[in-house]
């Protein structure tokens, strides 16, 4: 290519959905990278986002807890200098309240935290990490003592993220491991309602009546580990060793991932 020709743009059409709630009638893409990982490599991780982007994706998660988003932050600012994506608006962000800081006066503050370390004006969705709460603290950690956890204050960290939201800090917001019982609690005062619930969900894990419900609710609903996060230590082989997928991946000459993955697709397509 010539040192004065324009950068190559992957033209790739990937599906997206659209979030009830959003501003400006945010939609977002399908297929998505997440980027929780047992021991960080920030250089391993940026190369990798950098990677995902030149082959098409757009949407990439990440949470304060994860210690990933930095990174993510860099290989955006990087794909931008390169001309991989003409514009911020091209990626569809998603990063996460973690318990901690998950209290009225603290939302806020900690989007505003994660802003800055991704190197960013806005993300595309901000999600509650889990329905609970924590004693706030500087250090993030998943492994929570029982005496630091406290009733999440589901009206006032709401409405919380409801401000993020109306500030242009996010353009969508939503949870993540709720069930349908804590969605309904929030259904129940909030003035913008979740558009996303995130959970774990796989062939092994499908979460039907969670799905349903959701759908019910126009809350669109995310799968964490769909290939079942083998070699991490919450993850399973439930899925990439399943005998039943192997055969259906053999029959139709494509991968044990494909299959899966593909199921997933073609359900949120069917949610549209």
């Amino acid at each position: 290519m010539a040192a004065n020709s324009e950068p190559m743009h992957v033209s790739i059409n990937v599906p997206e959905v659209k979030l009830s709630s959003a501003s400006g009638h945010r939609k977002m893409p399908v297929i998505g990278l997440g980027s929780a990982v047992d021991n960080i490599d920030e250089r391993a991780m940026k190369s990798a986002v950098l990677e995902a982007i030149k082959l098409g994706y757009r949407h990439f998660d990440t949470a304060s807890l994860y210690g990933t988003e930095r990174a993510l932050g860099e290989a955006i600012a990087e794909a931008l200098k390169l001309g991989l994506v003409a514009s911020r608006e091209e990626l569809f962000i998603t990063t996460k309240l973690w318990c901690s800081d998950a209290h009225r006066d603290l939302v806020v503050r900690a989007l505003k935290k994660s802003l800055k370390t991704l190197q960013i004006e806005y993300v595309d969705l901000y999600l509650i990490h889990w329905p609970m709460s924590a004693k706030p603290s500087e250090k993030l950690r998943n492994d929570i003592p029982e005496e630091d956890l406290v009733p999440l204050d589901y009206n006032g960290v709401w409405e919380a993220m409801e401000e993020c939201q109306r500030h242009g800090l996010t353009k969508s917001i939503g949870v993540s491991n709720f069930s349908p019982k804590k969605i309904e609690t929030i259904l129940a005062f909030a003035t913008i309602p979740p558009s996303v619930n995130q959970v774990e969900m796989n062939p092994a894990w499908q979460q039907r009546k969670l799905v349903e419900f959701c759908k019910s609710k126009s809350i669109i609903v995310t799968a964490f580990s769909p290939l079942g996060a083998v070699g991490s230590s919450w993850g399973t082989n439930q899925v990439m060793n399943n005998e039943a997928l192997k055969q259906i991946a053999a029959a139709h000459g494509k991968t044990v991932a494909q299959v899966p993955l593909r199921s997933f697709f073609s359900f949120s397509l069917n949610s549209l």
